[in-house]
């Protein structure tokens, strides 16, 4: 038999379960947690094109004039196959010990200096040279053959392998030097039987050497500098050394083989 307190606890707990059904009905949604927002895409950077291989420039052949050079006045002093354009120092011809090899005017054995039969005054020359181990020779300019040797009148551009001759070891005979009197900034020279590119430019009482594409001397010819050099040198003795506006383009015998190739002059007037 159902008594009246049962059926008041069934009628609480009723009532219960319905509010809490309403409250549990009318309580909001959950709202989801944000999407993750997506980094952004970074493009990527674009590629370069290669670069342009950069095209050699064409290197002219030894003992040979390039258009440009003919324009502007250059000449040649050696064509490569004779010794025409040459003599010894105070000879009429060409003395023994010098032969063309290979393209080059070379000093093989004991013959003495050669000289060019042209005499120059202000002048750009340029010639490439190479010695064999230990090797010494020169270039000299406004050489005159009124003293003994070409020496006596002409500055030298020096030629050396630096490396195994003794002259090496004095800044003032290395290669490139106004031998003697001026040392070169830096030795750029090229070991014994690699080509070297000199170049000379005299223009009245200043002159300028350069070695495998850089100056390294420079001086000028008369100065209180020059004078006090010279006093001071093997040349002291020479009264006529240096002094000449003009003069022929020596190449030394100095006992060693030497090799010369396109060697060029171009007159500045």
């Amino acid at each position: 038999m159902r008594t009246a307190s049962s059926g008041r606890a069934a009628w609480v707990a009723a009532t219960l379960l319905a509010a809490g059904a309403a409250r549990a009905a009318d309580a909001p949604a959950p709202v989801p947690p944000p999407a993750p927002v997506p980094a952004p895409v970074t493009a990527p950077a674009p590629v370069p094109p290669p670069a342009p291989v950069p095209v050699p420039a064409t290197v002219p052949a030894p003992n040979t004039l390039t258009p440009e050079e003919q324009a502007a006045g250059w000449k040649l002093l050696f064509d490569g196959r004779t010794t025409a354009g040459w003599r010894g120092f105070k000879k009429d011809a060409m003395p023994d010990g010098w032969t063309v090899e290979a393209g080059a005017l070379v000093r093989l054995g004991g013959g003495g200096d050669i000289v060019s039969a042209e005499a120059f005054g202000d002048f750009e020359l340029s010639l490439e040279w190479k010695v064999a181990e230990g090797g010494n020779s020169g270039i000299l300019y406004r050489v005159t053959e009124d003293e003994g040797t070409p020496w006596a009148t002409g500055p030298e551009m020096q030629v050396l392998d630096n490396a195994r001759n003794d002259s090496g070891k004095n800044p003032l005979a290395t290669a490139g030097s106004c031998c003697h009197l001026y040392a070169p900034s830096k030795d750029v020279s090229r070991p014994a039987g690699q080509w070297n590119q000199a170049r000379i430019v005299a223009k009245r009482a200043r002159v300028a050497h350069w070695l495998n594409g850089e100056k390294v001397v420079e001086y000028e010819i008369g100065t209180d500098d020059w004078k006090a050099r010279v006093a001071a040198s093997p040349f002291k003795a020479m009264p006529k050394f240096g002094a000449n506006a003009k003069g022929l383009v020596c190449l030394q015998d100095h006992g060693d083989r030497a090799e010369f190739r396109s060697v060029k002059i171009r007159e500045i007037r």
